[in-house]
């Protein structure tokens, strides 16, 4: 349940995305309209004196500057866009016909416009100085102007954060007169286009320039990068044209006020619908995402705790059943040794006792807890001189590495006696020397079992 509340959010951005998708399914079926569709809406609805304009006038000279994804040439040289596709659209319902001049900057535009070399321009913002000689149409959509800086510099908050520093914009850029007039502290340098301006930020000339919000996402970041939006600066979308031109605005203005809402949004999808999801997000947003992840995380985290905690549960019981199978394995050769009859003993490289069977323990009147780890001089199982004997051959056998099987006789706290003893090196699974296995056999019971008459000599191998 705990599982299902915390992945409850990811299921919502899923969602989100499936209707993203679906409205972008919509928007380009209604984006596909073709121009025989169009015609047969009919044609606006314009004055005797607006048709009689148009009559007289029926070619419109655009000057157009390229701004991808709202004006520009494709690769067959057409103009294309969100704007001129807007401006298709109001051909279809005016009978104008819009032909575009290309400019090269914001600054050659308004100059053709000022000079009458143009009539109308598309991507141009109002401010006061345009105000002067343009008339501007109705708004149909718009974006925020926004800080274009260098990704390793501390973000610029707001125009104020700049006093003091290099702003470069494009000459006559919208923002250039309020900039001026509001802070005049601001070192404002003009360039010819915003490559120019783009490139002294990034090489240091300049802390910022600004840009269209939609317009700032198109260049690769590099070195740069969008930040955040100028507050209290909007651009709206406008056609701009020159004041001698009121027929032209009133026709405009009609065109606009009756352009369908729907194939507006399916148009502005069409070209911006990519970038919208590119802008930057705001706080809530990132919140909202960070918090999605945090969740997403927190669910894998769990899974993969999961997944290694059973897998330590498997190698835990895969442990305890080996150890279970190794505690019956030394039961038994503990069983199989205490069965034999006569006294068999393991001791280490030093001499010291591993190992003894409980015939060693009977017949030298001890316990394996008390001379475990000792040395035959240091466990007083043996009269001193025997042990003292027995432990230099054991280690000189550790030295050799010899076996030996011999009859001899040895003194016990209980008398001397007549022994078969045997003793052996063993190693381990690596090869290694670990010390010597041994015993003894009581020599008369040994040749009555045998059946001989004469003791065998002492052999070492």
């Amino acid at each position: 349940m705990l599982f299902l509340t915390g992945i409850r959010p990811a299921f919502g951005w899923v969602l989100v995305c499936l209707m993203g998708w679906v409205e972008g399914a919509k928007a380009a079926q209604l984006g596909a309209f073709d121009s025989t569709a169009s015609v047969t809406e009919g044609r606006l609805a314009l004055s005797v004196q607006e048709l009689k304009w148009i009559e007289e006038h029926p070619r419109v000279t655009v000057a157009s500057v390229q701004y991808p994804l709202y004006e520009f040439k494709d690769e067959h040289g057409q103009w294309t866009g969100l704007n001129a596709d807007i401006l298709k659209r109001i051909s279809r319902m005016t009978g104008l016909q819009f032909v575009h001049e290309e400019s090269f900057s914001t600054a050659q535009l308004l100059g053709a416009l000022e000079q009458g070399a143009a009539d109308m321009g598309t991507t141009l913002a109002v401010n006061e100085e345009r105000k002067a000689f343009l008339n501007f149409s109705h708004a149909f959509g718009g974006s925020g102007w926004v800080f274009v800086e260098r990704q390793n510099e501390i973000p610029v908050q707001g125009l104020l954060q700049l006093e003091g520093h290099v702003l470069v914009l494009p000459a006559r850029h919208a923002l250039e007169e309020a900039v001026r007039r509001d802070y005049p502290r601001i070192r404002l340098r003009s360039v010819r286009t915003y490559a120019e301006a783009r490139a002294l930020v990034e090489s240091g000339e300049a802390r910022a320039t600004i840009e269209n919000e939609m317009g700032a996402h198109l260049y690769p970041s590099g070195q740069l990068k969008v930040g955040r939006t100028v507050e209290g600066k909007w651009e709206a979308d406008h056609l701009a044209l020159r004041k001698d031109l009121p027929q032209l605005l009133g026709i405009l203005n009609k065109a606009l006020a009756t352009f369908p809402a729907e194939e507006m949004r399916a148009l502005r999808w069409k070209w911006l619908g990519g970038l919208a999801a590119r802008q930057t997000p705001s706080t809530w947003q990132r919140l909202t995402e960070w918090g999605c992840w945090g969740v997403f995380g927190a669910c894998v985290f769990g899974m993969v705790s999961l997944l290694w905690n059973r897998r330590l549960q498997t190698q835990i019981e895969q442990r305890l059943q080996a150890e279970a199978g190794l505690s019956d394995q030394l039961a038994f050769q503990k069983a199989l040794l205490d069965a034999m009859p006569d006294p068999i003993f393991a001791r280490d490289l030093e001499g010291r006792l591993i190992m003894c069977n409980r015939s060693y323990e009977e017949q030298l009147a001890t316990r394996f807890e008390q001379v475990q780890g000792t040395c035959l001089t240091d466990s007083h199982v043996l009269p001193a001189k025997t042990a003292e004997q027995l432990h230099g051959e054991l280690m000189e056998q550790i030295r050799t590495r010899r076996s030996r099987f011999s009859d001899r006789q040895l003194e016990f706290h209980g008398g001397i006696r007549e022994v078969y003893q045997w003793s052996v090196p063993f190693y381990g699974a690596d090869g290694q020397l670990r010390g010597l296995l041994g015993g003894w056999i009581d020599a008369r019971r040994r040749r009555s079992e045998t059946d001989r008459g004469t003791p065998c000599s002492d052999r070492s191998d």
